[in-house]
């Protein structure tokens, strides 16, 4: 496959997670919004703003591939912590209206981009360079595991799920964001059906540690300690 097919086959499912977080978003009301999340210091209309202006700032990544001129995510670590902040006290209504249009933005401009311009690589919020095929990547990852962080009943199996055969390059992203300091660990997730998948990372002497899909998606994205995991789980940094 090309760039642009495997890209375009990736949109269709992040087509289906932001089926899922429209379908949601219309649901809350105003003390559900106002709720904590399950992310420390953020209630869900903060996480809901935030994944509205990633999809912006992965809107301009798309633009940079485009157009050849360089189009940062965010303006800066402070204007997007602003812009999230500021976002998090409107009503529920617009809330939800930004995070649907933003997808839907999204989703426009990359189904227009031309087949070549998913090969110009641009840089992530991190400084990291990607093609401009794993921006959809990225979105995926932040459409799915952000589910979770909702508290609002999606466990990571669930999640899982919805990511399909998407989820071991989720689960390589994920190990990506740490920048390289990771512990030695071979990570199995392997399920009753068959399924089974490893990654390695770190350097020296790796522990094993296995788990179901979403028990390693859990613990790789910093949203448990790893205890259901078979193994001697080690300690992660910080996910960015």
């Amino acid at each position: 496959m090309t760039a642009a097919e495997r890209a375009h086959a990736l949109l269709d499912r992040v087509r289906t997670l932001h089926d899922e977080w429209a379908r949601l978003t219309r649901g809350l009301d105003e003390d559900a919004v106002r709720g904590p999340s399950a992310l420390p210091g953020w209630t869900r209309a903060h996480l809901l703003s935030h994944l509205a202006r990633n999809a912006d700032g992965l809107v301009n990544l798309l633009t940079w591939a485009k157009t050849g001129v360089e189009t940062p995510m965010y303006a800066g670590e402070a204007a997007r912590d602003d812009d999230i902040e500021k976002g998090a006290y409107r009503s529920v209504e617009e809330i939800a209206e930004d995070v649907v249009g933003s997808a839907a933005r999204l989703v426009e401009v990359a189904s227009g981009l031309p087949d070549d311009a998913w090969w110009v690589r641009v840089r992530a919020r991190q400084g990291r360079e990607i093609p401009a095929e794993f921006v959809l990547w990225l979105r995926l990852s932040e459409t799915s595991i952000h589910l979770a962080d909702l508290d609002l009943g999606y466990d990571f199996a669930r999640i899982a799920d919805l990511l399909g055969d998407e989820f071991d390059v989720v689960v390589g992203n994920a190990i990506a964001m740490y920048g390289g300091e990771l512990p030695a660990v071979v990570l199995v997730a392997a399920e009753a059906n068959g399924y089974r998948h490893e990654w390695r990372f770190g350097e020296g002497e790796p522990v094993t540690l296995t788990g179901t899909r979403g028990e390693v998606l859990k613990w790789v994205t910093g949203r448990g300690d790893g205890s259901a995991l078979d193994g001697e789980v080690p300690a992660l940094p910080h996910w960015l």
